[in-house]
């Protein structure tokens, strides 16, 4: 989701991938604290306390995924910007959605190439998605990173 925060992605399946984001998504709101993180972004305080649970042990992972599998990367990123080591939510979004763009040039992939990969996903969808032109959720956006990461 971030330049330089998961050089494995590629190496990682979507579902540990999207824990890993969580991961540090439950980060930046244990060092904010919940009621700050749900004040300075339109997520509720039951969304903000879901993420800030994380993931304590590997059987919780499937649970917390699934508890946060409507976030989407902008609401990721709103989360996000809330720490100093992060920029704006804005440019997080965006730079989160260029290594979509990139993985897709290096990885010599058109969205019809990422949706028959996928199995599910509409290319037209995907493209809007990768363009931020349509909202994509976490869950997505790791199956799409961890795909192109991790293409030959």
């Amino acid at each position: 989701m971030l330049t330089g925060h998961f050089p494995d992605a590629g190496e990682r399946d979507p579902e540990a991938l999207l824990v890993a984001y969580l991961d540090v998504l439950g980060d930046v709101i244990d060092e904010q604290g919940v009621e700050i993180v749900a004040a300075e972004t339109d997520l509720s305080t039951a969304t903000v306390e879901t993420l800030a649970d994380g993931v304590t042990a590997a059987s919780d992972a499937p649970d917390v995924a699934e508890r946060a599998a409507d976030i989407t990367l902008d609401e990721a990123a709103a989360v996000l910007a809330r720490s100093a080591e992060f920029p704006d939510a804005e440019t997080v979004a965006a730079e989160a959605r260029d290594i979509l763009l990139m993985g897709m040039t290096t990885a010599v992939m058109d969205v019809d190439a990422v949706a028959s990969r996928l199995d599910a996903t509409d290319p037209k969808t995907i493209q809007q998605q990768v363009e931020g032109r349509h909202p994509i959720t976490l869950e997505e956006y790791a199956r799409i990173h961890s795909l192109l990461e991790g293409a030959p």
